[in-house]
């Protein structure tokens, strides 16, 4: 434990080794991660369950869910400084407590506007507990410790996306839709309490509070908050032809000028946009939007096109992504940190992008008769790329980050995070959406009234319903003739779909040739430091 004291920051307020535990903050801020993972995907799958007991309309819960998710991006990017600035424990226990007290309290509400209300709350809370993650380890915890506990970080990502499934069934069938909410306040005040034992009672820094960026800081979040509900209700409402959507973007986009603008004339900025224009960051975080996109391979389409398509349930898709994407995580991941202790993370990035790529590529071969079984090859793929990819965007990026511009960095980290998610769902789910469109279009034009193939086709898909008479035969044949175009229609966007994904891996896989290598520091593989240390 001395080597952990030695590695966090010293001051007036520490005391000695023997008073705090580190491990106790590094366990409370990866609880977190776990925590809103979990939550973010069991909300998502568990959406119909807890509009159907609450009695909401799906316009009410789609605005339920950007309410949930919007409030997160509006304070994340904000708490790295506040981290420093109030310190580790102020900054959990609070927020832990009121998650707490909101997530018991949720599912007793019935008032549409109180539950919106609670939502960003609850969105606020969650906002909180991710992105001092990294700044804890690194300041807690020893150089040789600091790969495997960001490797716990990033398996959380790629582990709660596809276990989700099969735990929300547990959930909901065996316990009830509330525990989409209670399951996270058991283990909420267990953050609060490593949060305790772990961290170091710091002194609020006053200097740091006057001259604060309040400004930057609020057009930032807010500017975000409106972009992002923007995205995630622009393919629902239309896009650009929706007044609602024209004004969140168009608002949002002004905010975000008007924050830049305030970067660029107060005496000390917050979050200065210059942090990412270096060429490694630029083309990390390129790179990982491209992880993003075509991760969702996964996350998207396999479940998607099981239920769309094949119209199987959630319990009947849970056991394909929990035991050949989510478990061979227990083994990839430490894999991965092998790896990047002994080779340049560029190259641990090419495998793992690779890997999406052969997901996407094999995912191209999709047809109506796939079934769970099918996509198993696809979905260790996909496990390989998670694997890989994410662990090594990480250590790339704090190999090249800047110490002394940590917080605008954190910040930037925060919109990509929240912001290129939402980024890749719009793009994923509208490119669905228009392709599916276009195939039925296409496919429709085929299928015309006294064509011999088509009368021939009703003939054989009315004849088990001639008993019901001719009539009902009749419309039950154009019935399922008419699902039987859409299904096709939808297996080609689901095609195209891959495909998307499949070039998103290319095109980051081009990026990380142009990336060049990261100075010498603690995340350099032990390979290069190897004449150092016989000596």
């Amino acid at each position: 434990m001395s080597d952990s004291a030695e590695t966090a920051d010293t001051g007036p307020a520490d005391k000695p080794a023997s008073q705090y535990r580190p491990l106790f903050a590094v366990a409370a801020v990866l609880l977190g991660p776990f925590i809103v993972s979990f939550h973010s995907r069991f909300f998502a799958i568990g959406l119909a369950d807890i509009k159907g007991a609450l009695s909401l309309s799906f316009d009410e819960g789609a605005w339920l869910s950007t309410a949930g998710t919007a409030s997160q991006i509006m304070i994340a990017p904000a708490v790295a400084w506040l981290a420093s600035t109030v310190g580790i424990r102020r900054l959990f226990v609070a927020p832990t407590l009121l998650y707490t007290i909101v997530s018991l309290a949720i599912p007793f509400v019935r008032s549409y506007d109180v539950l919106l209300a609670l939502h960003i709350v609850h969105g606020l809370c969650l906002g909180v507990f991710v992105p001092a993650t990294m700044m804890v380890i690194l300041r807690s915890l020893p150089p040789r410790w600091w790969l495997p506990a960001m490797a716990l970080y990033a398996f959380r990502l790629a582990f709660t996306a596809n276990a989700g499934i099969s735990l929300v069934d547990v959930y909901v069938q065996a316990l009830g839709w509330q525990w989409v909410y209670w399951g996270d306040a058991l283990l909420a005040p267990l953050m609060a309490l490593c949060a305790c034992l772990g961290a170091r009672s710091e002194p609020i820094n006053y200097d740091l509070l006057r001259r604060a960026d309040w400004g930057g800081m609020l057009l930032f979040g807010a500017g975000l908050t409106l972009l992002f509900a923007g995205l995630d209700q622009g393919n629902r409402l239309g896009w650009l032809s929706s007044g609602t959507v024209l004004a969140l973007l168009c608002g949002g986009a002004a905010l975000i000028a008007a924050f830049l603008v305030n970067e660029a004339v107060v005496p000390e900025p917050w979050a200065q946009a210059s942090v990412i224009f270096s060429r490694n960051i630029g083309l990390m975080l390129l790179a990982a939007l491209c992880f993003i996109v075509t991760s969702l391979s996964n996350v998207a389409l396999i479940p998607n096109f099981l239920t769309t398509v094949r119209q199987l349930r959630s319990e009947q898709i849970g056991p394909l992504l929990l035991n050949y994407v989510a478990l061979p995580l227990v083994l990839l991941v430490p894999i991965a940190v092998v790896l990047l202790r002994r080779i340049d993370a560029r190259f641990v990035l090419v495998l793992g992008l690779s890997a999406f790529a052969a997901a996407g590529l094999l995912g191209t071969k999709l047809t109506s008769d796939w079934d769970p079984a099918a996509f198993v090859p696809v979905a260790l793929f996909q496990s390989a790329g998670y694997g890989l990819t994410f662990l090594a965007i990480m250590v790339y990026a704090f190999a090249n980050a800047d110490p002394a511009r940590a917080t605008a960095f954190s910040a930037y980290i925060q919109v990509l995070r929240l912001g290129g998610a939402e980024i890749g769902v719009a793009l994923i789910t509208t490119w669905l959406r228009v392709r599916e469109q276009t195939y039925s279009n296409l496919l429709g034009q085929h299928v015309v009234a006294g064509d011999a193939g088509v009368t021939q086709a009703l003939s054989r898909i009315t004849a088990p319903f001639l008993s019901h008479g001719s009539d009902i035969a009749t419309a039950r044949g154009l019935s399922t003739l008419a699902a039987l175009v859409r299904r096709e229609a939808n297996v080609l966007a689901y095609i195209d779909g891959f495909w998307l994904t499949f070039w998103a891996a290319l095109l980051g896989l081009m990026l990380v040739a142009l990336m060049t290598s990261p100075p010498e520091g603690p995340f350099t593989p032990q390979t290069r430091h190897a004449p150092e240390r016989v000596r």
